[in-house]
């Protein structure tokens, strides 16, 4: 014969269907859909086709290519519909759950036009159907689910998937917890679930009768087979019984899980009704193989084990660097997560424990103003956790000391440094770290921040979602090279107001850099979707919003991610705020404010009396010490001057401080000549003659009032230690005793000190 369809040399040429019907290998041809149109005798029993069923149309997935494979399959069309041609193998399981490796080449088919319509394969079997490449088929197929996972629950259910039902119709795996035996896969064919309270289901203890085969297994530490499983003996619960007799159990296979030494459980196998298969009963041979499943399954479960422990440990110290929980910040509310980063299953690097350098933290400053930062380490592994934990203690530090968020990431740009390494090539390897730090202020609604290299947090308000408008960032901590010019060595701070109401979230990169199964990183794409996510629940509390934000961007989380909602509440405050004279007569009537002010807001009258008496204390260092030339160093100091006389000068003469809410609550007739004439003495010049000035601004929350008071004296106070015979000294250490917090700060033209004081007495 020349060719198909032409003119035949002999009367003996066959016509070319019967050429296919004959051929001893399988042909089928596919649409452009993957929908059979055509198949030969060969394929029919190489797939195991059942008899009078009619499977044209049928897709080609149907034929019982595992559920593994599926992409592949789809793969494998487009290359070949596109013109190409593929070669390649595919595990399938039959109708009769029997399991091969079929051998595929595929090419295009093409119509009279040209145009490519459909695809012809061409199929044999991978390997012969003898036994042992019955077993080299299912122990190769076990490896590369076990190879697949270090995950302690996913590793134990894949191989159980695996044996069912190539190998078996139902799986069970038990692992002792302790003492105690537990139950931790439980896999049946055909979708069948035992009937409840008859076996023992997920999670719970197995408690094997004292004759029953598993329990001899495991007693003789070998692998044994059970031909009459369904009988049991006399302790083998009756609904236990009827379940096995409703499958029609037949055969079953108990093989001792052991590693390093250790029993860690039992596989067990069992063959039943469920399935259609020529085999009812395993044999010695199912027993070996069983055997080597089982010691294979063992090795995997205990390396899983170790993962998870090493993993359980990493991330607990990783936890234990960040805050678990925050206090309740007035006019705030915060929502916080942090994400570890998934295993990473490398590529001839090991696997990974994927704790980071991710951080978080809001930190209460003076005043009710918070401190807000986020952060990213580079890197991975115990490493950039203990640099980021270094970190952000050492920003608490600088925080807490009120620094001014430009000088604090300078700081810490120095410290970042002094944490390099070796680099093995004589050099030192120093980390790079991005952090945003923001002073926000919910009483004004100002924010004050210094960025070094981080991405702008998202600003929520009225519902529109879009990044924060931030108008310096610098380059990230650590890389700053020595010597160059002042302007880029430092680190610039800028101011903003946000709006009423408004929300940051803030997030590492890891929120977004997540690569979705089969495509690129699109940090774009993912920025949008984040956008959309967090649109759809602005108007939602900050919990909501900041588990909506990490679920936003689907993918594998490579990268670990600490995100932190924050929601600012204003209608909660309330402040009040007077300027007065550095003048003696001034003190009673700052605390004339602080009094009418207290009562308005509610405040408990002990409460109030107790933050009156201590607004006299700032108050009156301020008049006793203002000075014309903050920069004098000849002016005795409130540590060093008896600062606080005036403690023992507001009291009447019957010894009773003249507090608000008392008769003489309106009557502020304290005599300062005294202080107001050694004052004098010390600086040369009528206190009178002196123009200073001071602020006095009191701040209410929801459980607390803060007072500030503000002067243009550089000079920081400090609690004194004084002598029993001192008449003063003592001031700051009542404010430091009886005041829930206190401290002070530098401003840019002065000082502040202030004070909290709860609303309600305990």
């Amino acid at each position: 014969m020349r060719r198909w369809g032409g003119d035949s040399c002999g009367s003996d040429v066959r016509a070319e269907a019967a050429v296919l019907e004959q051929a001893q290998i399988a042909v089928l041809v596919v649409d452009r859909f993957s929908h059979l149109r055509y198949w030969n005798s060969f394929a029919q029993e190489l797939f195991g086709f059942v008899s009078g069923r009619d499977y044209v149309g049928a897709s080609l997935i149907d034929l019982g290519i595992h559920e593994s494979e599926h992409e592949r399959a789809i793969q494998l069309a487009r290359r070949v519909l596109n013109g190409g041609t593929w070669e390649g193998t595919f595990a399938f399981v039959r109708g009769d759950a029997t399991w091969l490796h079929i051998r595929l080449q595929a090419v295009p088919t093409r119509d009279p036009s040209g145009t490519i319509d459909g695809i012809a394969l061409f199929a044999h079997e991978a390997m012969g159907g003898g036994r042992v490449e019955e077993q080299y088929g299912l122990l190769d197929r076990i490896g590369n689910r076990l190879a697949g996972s270090l995950e302690f629950d996913s590793t134990m259910t894949s191989v159980a998937e695996t044996l069912v039902p190539q190998f078996a119709d139902h799986c069970f795996i038990d692992l002792f917890d302790h003492d105690r035996l537990v139950r931790r896969v439980s896999v049946h064919a055909e979708g069948w679930e035992p009937p409840p309270g008859s076996w023992f289901e997920v999670g719970e203890e197995v408690r094997y009768p004292a004759r029953h085969f598993v329990r001899t297994a495991l007693r003789r530490m070998e692998t044994l087979v059970a031909g009459d499983p369904a009988r049991g003996d006399d302790d083998t619960s009756e609904s236990a019984a009827w379940a096995a007799e409703q499958v029609g159990l037949t055969s079953a296979i108990a093989a001792p899980l052991r590693a390093r030494g250790e029993l860690l459980g039992v596989l067990t196998l069992a063959l039943s009704h469920l399935s259609a298969r020529d085999k009812a009963h395993y044999d010695g041979y199912d027993r070996d193989l069983a055997g080597t499943v089982a010691s294979r399954v063992a090795l995997a479960i205990d390396n899983a084990r170790l993962f998870e422990e090493e993993r359980s440990t990493a991330l607990a110290f990783q936890n234990s660097l960040l805050p678990r929980s925050f206090p309740q910040f007035d006019g705030l509310s915060i929502a916080h997560r942090y994400v570890p980063a998934t295993p990473l299953e490398t590529h001839g690097h090991g696997v990974q424990t994927q704790v980071g350098g991710d951080f978080y933290d809001v930190i209460p400053l003076s005043a009710g103003r918070v401190g807000i930062v986020v952060g990213d380490v580079e890197g991975r592994g115990p490493h950039a956790a203990a640099v980021m934990g270094q970190l952000r203690a050492a920003l608490r530090a600088f925080a807490q000391a009120d620094r001014e968020p430009g000088d604090i990431l300078r700081e810490l740009d120095e410290w970042v440094r002094m944490l390099g390494r070796p680099d093995g090539d004589g050099g030192t390897w120093v980390p790079s770290v991005s952090c945003l730090y923001m002073v926000y202020d919910a009483w004004s609604r100002e924010l004050s921040y210094a960025n070094a290299g981080h991405p702008p947090p998202l600003l929520i308000s009225e519902g529109n979602v879009a990044e924060l408008a931030l108008e310096v960032s610098d380059t990230l901590l650590g890389v700053k090279a020595r010597g160059i010019p002042y302007d880029d060595a430092v680190y610039q701070q800028a101011d903003l107001t946000l709006p009423p109401g408004a929300t940051l979230l803030l997030y590492t990169d890891g929120l977004v850099d997540r690569k979705p199964a089969g495509e690129a990183v699109d940090i774009r794409r993912s920025l949008d979707q984040l956008h959309e996510r967090v649109r759809e629940v602005a108007d939602k509390d900050v919990e909501q919003i900041a588990e909506s934000a990490v679920t936003a961007v689907p993918g594998d989380t490579h990268d670990d991610t600490a995100l932190l909602v924050v929601r600012s509440h204003p209608e909660e405050l309330a402040m009040r705020e007077g300027w007065f004279p550095a003048q003696a007569p001034t003190v009673g009537e700052a605390r004339h404010l602080a009094a009418s002010t207290f009562d308005e807001w509610g405040m408990d009258r002990g409460q109030a009396e107790l933050a009156c008496l201590l607004v006299s204390e700032i108050v009156t260092n301020v008049v006793v010490h203002a000075a014309p030339n903050p920069g004098r160093t000849d002016v005795p100091t409130g540590d060093e001057s008896g600062e606080d006389d005036e403690a023992e000068r507001t009291t009447e003469p019957g010894g009773e401080p003249d507090l608000p809410g008392g008769d003489g609550a309106d009557e502020f007739d304290e005599d300062w000549s005294d202080l107001l004439e050694e004052l004098q003495e010390d600086t040369g010049e009528p206190a009178s003659q002196r123009p200073t000035e001071f602020l006095l601004r009191l701040r209410r929350g929801a459980s607390s009032v803060w007072v500030e008071v503000f002067d243009r004296d550089l000079r920081l106070p400090r609690i004194r230690s004084a002598g029993a015979d001192d008449e003063g000294g003592r001031g700051l250490y009542l404010v430091d005793q009886l005041a829930s917090r206190w401290g002070s700060r530098p401003t840019p033209d002065g000082k502040a000190v202030w004070f909290e004081v709860a609303m309600k007495a305990d």
